[in-house]
């Protein structure tokens, strides 16, 4: 039988063995999501957090800002904390402010946002905008967007940074762009964390990426672990694997997560989603069993050869 993302395991059908083996989440009891230490300070933040590209773009319709707060306030009830936008993102800052404010969210989130603009002057005012948009007194962390003007840009947050009004400093990178340049910048620069694209199909950052953050002590951020749901669609349409139980994986979403987190240079994965259920079942992914080294490469080859 086919199993959707929002199929769970029955611990009844698992059997006194698989028992043993499975999370609580499994038996429909509450875990505590892992948490990941970021290297440069030690300060541990949970292993799922929450995109917003697309899913947050809603602009002023009042139904569907309501609905993103939903998720907002799942995902905190859950155990998140690290949500994670861009002024790229349209209309998901101001979006993701109003959901903060509803809930009273401001002194839970772990605020991560990025600068994206070609002009060296523009950045602190951009940074300032996108800050009052979140309601935050100051970001967690900022990020160079696709090392847009990335030298500018690095200067200015690490100058935030020393007076104390951004904590971290990052860069991203997406779809397998520009890894030799990435790479560079993580030898050269001090950085607190990297955002760049991992999944049980694209492991190209397992070749330098992501050794080379173990090696220099920066955390790590992946984004598009799900394709933008391509993946988990296209995966939905085939059984979940028997031996999923294995690693107390309900569903292909959490399959997948669980292979990401189970790298030991992963920090946070931020899958985006518009649906609470899905934002439950994602959080719940970091808990319980993870693959060993052997399991990871039995879950790529399923997931290549289907």
């Amino acid at each position: 039988m086919t199993m959707s993302r929002r199929t769970f395991v029955q611990a009844a059908a698992a059997g006194a063995a698989a028992a043993s083996i499975l999370p609580p989440a499994a038996f429909g009891q509450s875990a505590a999501p892992l948490t990941r230490p970021i290297p440069s300070s030690g300060e541990r933040i949970p292993a799922v957090g929450l995109g917003s590209w697309i899913t947050f773009n809603v602009g002023n319709d009042p139904v569907r800002r309501d609905e993103c707060a939903d998720v907002i306030d799942a995902f905190f009830q859950a155990g998140g904390r690290m949500i994670d936008s861009s002024p790229m993102y349209g209309s998901s800052q101001p979006v993701i402010g109003y959901g903060l404010e509803k809930l009273g969210g401001q002194g839970k989130v772990f605020s991560a946002d990025k600068v994206w603009t070609s002009s060296a002057s523009d950045g602190l005012k951009q940074i300032e905008r996108s800050r009052g948009y979140w309601g935050v007194e100051r970001f967690d962390l900022v990020q160079v967007h696709n090392l847009v003007s990335w030298e500018a840009h690095l200067q200015t947050l690490f100058e935030m940074k020393a007076s104390g009004q951004v904590r971290y400093v990052g860069i991203t990178t997406s779809h397998g762009r520009r890894h030799d340049l990435f790479e560079r910048i993580m030898r050269a620069h001090p950085l607190d964390f990297v955002q760049f694209t991992y999944n049980v199909v694209d492991r190209e950052a397992e070749n330098r990426l992501l050794p080379l953050a173990a090696e220099r002590g920066i955390a790590v951020i992946v984004n598009r672990p799900f394709r933008r749901g391509a993946l988990t669609q296209r995966l939905e349409r085939e059984p979940l694997p028997a031996w999923a139980q294995v690693i107390g994986a309900g569903s292909w979403a959490q399959l997948v997560l669980k292979f990401i987190l189970s790298h030991p240079a992963v920090t946070v994965a931020i899958p985006a989603t518009t649906r609470v259920d899905h934002v439950r079942e994602n959080v719940a992914a970091a808990s319980g069993v993870f693959p060993d080294a052997k399991m990871r490469e039995r879950m790529a080859s399923y997931v290549h050869d289907l």
